[in-house]
Parts: structure tokens; C-alpha cells; sequence
């Protein structure tokens, strides 16, 4: 399959998932100017490239790896909950590593975000979504400043969220 937007071709299941948010962004049929054409090409690149990379990962520092547990998500998991959340006003969506995390002006979504499974995290005052099938392993805790120092992050700010910085 010959790839037009996802170029170029990520070498990570987190660098796809970042890239997916980032179009989503721009050609999300809810999002001013997107349209379902473009979409549906999207999405069909990342159902094509999902498989190839869904467990390979890669650290902050740069350093490939292989995920010890096969990752049980599957591509469309990822695009609906995008599609669910992309429009919402005053949120910061992240990727970090292989988790979703929500932070700003979440109080409105609190029903939304539990029917995506979403879970509250009150000590980093954040909502997020660890991959299927997902246990923790060490007693260690983490800030989020920690965590994105780790595995590396990705965000993209709501248009609201954005206007609230500049104004």
C-alpha cells in the first residue's frame, strides 16, 4: 500500500499514534475544513500500518524496543476514542508512551471520558487511558513531568484551550 500522509513512515506504534492525532486534527470531518474523504484515507493508512508497528516502541531517550506483553489493542480502538474527544473545547490530549492522558478544562467531559474508560488520576489531576490489557508492575510513583520525561509526549491543544494561551 503506498502511503500519503503518514510519510514519513513512523518506526513506532507511538510515533503512529501521534501522527494519526495531528491529521485527525487537521482533516477530522468535525474539525473546520476536514472532510470524510480525507479521513477515510487516513484511517485506511493506519488500519494498513497499525500491525507493523503495534509493538514497537520507543523510550525518550531515542532507544528502540519491543513490548514484552503483545499490545491486545486494536487500530480502531485508538481512532474512535480520538474521534470522541478531538472536538471537545478546553482539553490538552497527550500521548505519552502508550497512554492518552487529558488534562485543562476537563470537569464538563467527566461522563464522556468514563464511557471511554478513562480513568481519574487525583494525584497528577489528569484523566487517562493506559492500553488494553495494561498492569503495573513496580511500586514506583511518578509525576506526569516524570513520566513525559521518560517516554517522550506528544499534545495537541483543543482551539479553546489555544485561544485561553494567546488571550
Amino acid at each position: 500500500m503506498k502511503v500519503k500522509f503518514f510519510v514519513p513512515i513512523p518506526e513506532t506504534l507511538e510515533e503512529l499514534k501521534k501522527l494519526y492525532k495531528s491529521l485527525a486534527m487537521k482533516h477530522h470531518p468535525d474539525v473546520i475544513g476536514g472532510d470524510a474523504e480525507t479521513m477515510k484515507i487516513i484511517n485506511s493508512e493506519y488500519d494498513h500500518l497499525f500491525p507493523l508497528l503495534k509493538d514497537l516502541h520507543k523510550n525518550a531517550q531515542g532507544e528502540k524496543y519491543t513490548a514484552h506483553t503483545p499490545n491486545a489493542e486494536s487500530s480502531n480502538q485508538f481512532k474512535d476514542i480520538i474521534s470522541k474527544i478531538i472536538h471537545l473545547d478546553g482539553i490538552l490530549i497527550e500521548i505519552i508512551g502508550s497512554f492518552i492522558w487529558i488534562t485543562g478544562d476537563t470537569r464538563a467531559y467527566k461522563d464522556v471520558f468514563k464511557a471511554l474508560n478513562f480513568k481519574w488520576h487525583k494525584t497528577k489531576i489528569a484523566w487517562y487511558l493506559p492500553p488494553e490489557g495494561y498492569k503495573k508492575r513496580h511500586s514506583k510513583t511518578y509525576s506526569l513531568d516524570e513520566i513525559r520525561d521518560i517516554f517522550g509526549n506528544e499534545e495537541i491543544e483543543s482551539k479553546v484551550a489555544k485561544k485561553v494561551k494567546a488571550g
